[in-house]
């Protein structure tokens, strides 16, 4: 029988932490966010309260709107934000969202075992690194789990549930009830690096790279006839510069090092950029300049 989760810890406060802890507090669960490295978690909570004043502000409709209203005050109410590890022992989950590096994570999951519960579910929000590497170095491999959610996650409906091969399946089914609690879409995947979006994205947006480097249309062309042409909502460089253009280039790497396929590899474009610490929307310029309004091709990219 799967275990019912009522308390959900989240490790982690950046982009993607924020996005989950809003919707496990959005979804009337309490949920306990901290943040792994110093800094004011006060703002981590401002910051969720002003995404949902903004979902409230949406809605037109009065009877909406106060709907609306209703679920952002319990949101709030359900919500802490701290930087203090042992706030997560009550937990029933913790889903960690820290940086992509197999060691840091390896550290927060075995300062996590000493604080927890037996029964508390660890899962990992990663989207690029074996899910069974980080089970095994926990004293609980039989309740660790993937938990890979998409960016924005208020927004995105998909949840990559990663099981590994010691995962017990009452874990699996928390998982998916825990994902249909907070109105996603789950579909649970065996344990595989880069899991089903991330190992058809990355190559899509590095043959965009590649083929811009082969002088075979613009930055700007190739996004247009992506989104026209494949009904996609934004090109492969848009998409890159949104998730983060370090994201794209450490998660290529990942793949490249579990499937050693040229696929996989970096283009020399994408390093440049990197090296550069132009990395896309979050610094300010990518493949794009966001300084202009709207955002033009990256004027050091011109041929």
């Amino acid at each position: 029988m799967a275990n019912q989760i009522g308390t959900v810890g989240v490790l982690g406060a950046g982009q993607m932490g924020l996005g989950i802890a809003q919707v496990a507090a959005s979804a009337g669960l309490k949920t306990i966010l901290v943040k792994a490295t110093p800094g004011d978690t006060e703002a981590l909570r401002k910051k969720i309260d002003g995404a949902l004043a903004k979902a409230v502000e949406r809605e037109k409709d009065p009877e909406k709107q106060k709907a609306a209203s209703e679920r952002h005050q319990k949101a709030m109410a359900a919500l802490t934000t701290t930087s203090d590890f042992a706030a997560l022992a009550p937990c029933d989950v913790v889903i960690e969202s820290i940086i992509e590096d197999v060691a840091t994570k390896h550290a927060a999951f075995t300062k996590l075992d000493g604080l927890c519960g037996a029964d508390t579910i660890f899962a990992s929000n990663t989207s690029t690194l074996g899910i069974t590497e980080m089970a095994v170095k926990t004293k609980r491999p039989d309740r660790f789990i993937g938990l890979h959610f998409f960016n924005p996650a208020p927004a995105m409906k998909l949840v990559e549930i990663g099981k590994t091969v010691v995962t017990n399946p009452e874990v699996v089914e928390s998982a998916k009830a825990l994902c249909l609690k907070l109105g996603k879409t789950p579909v649970v995947l065996p344990d595989t690096t880069g899991f089903v979006v991330n190992r058809l994205l990355v190559p899509y947006m590095l043959d965009a790279m590649r083929v811009w480097q082969e002088g075979t249309g613009s930055i700007a062309d190739i996004d247009t006839a992506m989104m026209n042409g494949a009904a996609h909502p934004m090109g492969p460089f848009s998409l890159a510069d949104f998730i983060g253009l370090d994201v794209v280039f450490h998660m290529a790497n990942n793949l490249l090092d579990e499937y050693s396929e040229p696929r996989f590899a970096p283009p020399p474009v994408l390093r440049r950029l990197m090296l550069a610490g132009q990395l896309g929307r979050k610094t300010g310029k990518g493949f794009y300049d966001y300084s202009a309004k709207p955002a033009v091709p990256n004027p050091g990219l011109s041929r």
